[in-house]
């Protein structure tokens, strides 16, 4: 079993440790055995459980209802750069932004890592400290910018990167809000004809006793089918897509629908794109950080969203461990376009690497945007096309009787 300790050493800083033992009382006492003394020790599992999910959203004690946006941690760090810039010293910084904090599960998040760093430890390692809480790539950051003695400079770096991730992101949604508003329209449209519309006819025609077409029959027969039992296909569609919902959070089910993104026709790739960008963008950053390039491999590609993707791209980080070349290890991986591949060779060649993976970032963050337009340009037309098929079908089939009528009668 493993532990996760948080000890003061005889010199008198604060660490977290994670440690193998068999229970709780065997890591205390080794610890002690080494002059250390223990805080507070918590099983990994358990930590591990409580920070499930952060990718995305940031959860912190105290606030299980509503956690700590990327854009509230893109204001702090504006402001801690902001005060580092003013020449504060760091602790008399924290000690501001503490007051200021408004959100009560970061606050304390942060009182925390304000009493680490106030007993002697690294503002980096105090972060670290929260890894179920916050992405790799920001204490990676924050170290580099500490051996640097440039802190300021390294977290307006990371504000950067985290502008630009978050732009991106926007435009991904914005571009997808017009056509999921079509989808709703056309599924409500279709869910009231079949409900509402066509069951008044049903009972006009049983009146009538006439012969049905075919498709007349089969829209009927689905009518009656759903109005029926409306309230156990609801049932069915919202347990199902709870039981989907957790599937998908789990390693193999995420695993299994982010391959699954990247099969689909026309979007695939632009899923593609947006996990590779993310991946050039973190390294870029660690690398003009100062961090070595294997530790950033390893650290950018954990940042990458897509789970297929960074499955392909982590077992090839063994090759630049191994001395081989960056531009190898991402060749081998089969998901870099030959263009990306390139320009990382011409980056390593040149010592400008972190320049270089900044324009691939850039150029798949443009191609992205430039295939969702293209995207939505063949979307809306088609989804126009669809739900002016499905309902010119259901009405066909209510008034074929009353054409057949008719023409019985003439």
């Amino acid at each position: 079993m493993e532990f996760v300790c948080r000890v003061g050493t005889p010199e008198g800083r604060v660490l977290e440790r994670v440690v193998q033992a068999r229970d709780e009382a065997s890591v205390r006492t080794d610890l002690e055995k080494q002059g250390m003394h223990v805080f507070e020790v918590a099983h990994k599992g358990r930590l591990a459980r409580a920070g499930a999910g952060l990718d995305r959203r940031l959860r912190l004690p105290g606030r299980a209802d509503k956690g700590l946006s990327q854009q509230e941690f893109l204001i702090f760090n504006q402001e801690l750069a902001a005060l580092l810039r003013a020449g504060l010293p760091l602790l008399q910084a924290l000690d501001l932004m503490l007051e200021r904090m408004e959100n009560e599960g970061f606050r304390s998040v942060l009182s925390d890592i304000r009493d680490r760093v106030s007993s002697g430890e690294e503002l980096s390692d105090a972060f670290a400290a929260y890894g179920h809480l916050f992405p790799r790539l920001y204490p990676a950051s924050l170290k580099a910018g500490e051996r640097s003695g440039e802190l300021e400079a390294v977290i307006r770096r990371f504000i950067r990167y985290q502008r630009l991730m978050l732009e991106a992101r926007k435009r991904a949604v914005s571009a997808l809000v017009y056509p999921a508003v079509l989808i709703g329209l056309s599924i409500g449209l279709i869910v009231i004809l079949i409900v509402y519309v066509v069951p008044r006819f049903t009972g006009f025609y049983a009146d009538l006793d006439a012969e049905l077409p075919a498709l007349t029959r089969a829209v009927m027969a689905v009518s009656l089918f759903v109005g029926g039992n409306w309230p156990v296909l609801a049932a069915a569609l919202a347990v199902g897509g709870w039981l989907g919902w957790r599937w998908s959070r789990t390693p193999a089910g995420r695993l299994a629908v982010d391959r699954w993104k990247l099969g689909l026709p026309l979007v695939g790739p632009v899923f593609r794109l947006f996990a590779l960008s993310e991946l050039c963008r973190s390294l870029a950053t660690l690398l003009a950080g100062g961090i070595p390039l294997v530790q950033a491999f390893e650290i950018a590609t954990e940042a990458v969203g897509n789970a297929s993707v960074r499955a392909r791209i982590e077992p090839n980080i063994r090759m630049v461990r191994e001395g081989k070349a960056f531009y190898e290890a991402i060749e081998e991986s089969g998901v870099f376009p030959p263009m990306a591949i390139d320009m990382a060779k011409v980056g390593e060649a040149t010592g400008a690497l972190d320049e270089m993976l900044s324009n691939v970032s850039d150029f798949f963050d443009e191609k992205v945007e430039v295939q969702v337009q293209r995207l939505l340009s063949l979307v809306e037309p088609m989804m126009l096309v669809f739900m002016g098929v499905v309902v010119a079908v259901i009405l066909l089939s209510l008034y074929l009787p009353m054409f057949s009528m008719l023409g019985q009668v003439g």
